[in-house]
C-alpha cells in the first residue's frame, strides 16, 4: 500500500481505520479517507492543489479519478472535493472539485464537475454528466448529459445505499484479511 500513497509539498494522505488502498491506485497530497473506506485498482485521488475529504464506508471503484479545482484568477477560492459517508463511486467515474453528500451512488463513467453539489440520497446514472455548479436535490435519480432529474427514488433504492456501502466494507475486509 505504501507505493500507492505519496505526499505533495508536505501534505501526506491520512487514512482512517481499516481502509483498503489497492497497490495499483494512487493517493497524493492533502487527502483524508474515513474509516472502512476502500480505494480499488487504478483509482487516482489527487489532492495536490486543494484538499480532498472522503467520509466513512465510501468505496472508490476501479479507474475512478478524484481531483480538485485549484485557486487562481478565474476561481479565487478553488473547489475542494468533499465526499460524505456511505457513498459508492462507480468504475471510471470522475469527480472534480465538487461536493457529494451521504448515501449517494455515482454510476459507472459518470462525471461530476467543478462546484456541483450532490445532496444526500441521490443516484447518478451511468455515464451521466453533472455540469459545473449544478445542484442535485436529495431523493432523486438523475440521468443524462447534462444531468436531469429522472424520477424519485423508490424505498428499495433508499435502502440500497446502506446495503451497497456495507457490502463493500465486507469485501475490503476480505481483501485486508488475505493480505
Amino acid at each position: 500500500m505504501k507505493e500507492a500513497i505519496s505526499s505533495y509539498k508536505g501534505s501526506q494522505p491520512v487514512l482512517g481505520a481499516r481502509v483498503l488502498v489497492d497497490d495499483s491506485s494512487r493517493i497524493i497530497g492533502d487527502v483524508t479517507l474515513g474509516d472502512d473506506s476502500s480505494v480499488w485498482p487504478m483509482a487516482v485521488i489527487r489532492g495536490d492543489m486543494h484538499r480532498i475529504r472522503i467520509g466513512e464506508r465510501t468505496s472508490i471503484q476501479d479507474g475512478a479519478i478524484l481531483h480538485i479545482t485549484h485557486a487562481g484568477p478565474f476561481n479565487p477560492d478553488g473547489y475542494p472535493l468533499t465526499i460524505g459517508n456511505d457513498v459508492t463511486i462507480g468504475h471510471q467515474a470522475c469527480l472534480h472539485g465538487c461536493t457529494v453528500g451521504n448515501e449517494v451512488l455515482i454510476g459507472i463513467g459518470a462525471k461530476v464537475l467543478d462546484g456541483a453539489v450532490i445532496e444526500d440520497q441521490v443516484v447518478i446514472g451511468a455515464g451521466t454528466l453533472v455540469p459545473p455548479g449544478k445542484r442535485l436535490e436529495s431523493g432523486y435519480v438523475y440521468m443524462g448529459s447534462p444531468a436531469k432529474q429522472a424520477r424519485p427514488l423508490t424505498d428499495k433504492e433508499r435502502k440500497f445505499f446502506k446495503y451497497t456501502a456495507g457490502n463493500y466494507v465486507k469485501l475490503k475486509d476480505d481483501y485486508l484479511s488475505e493480505n
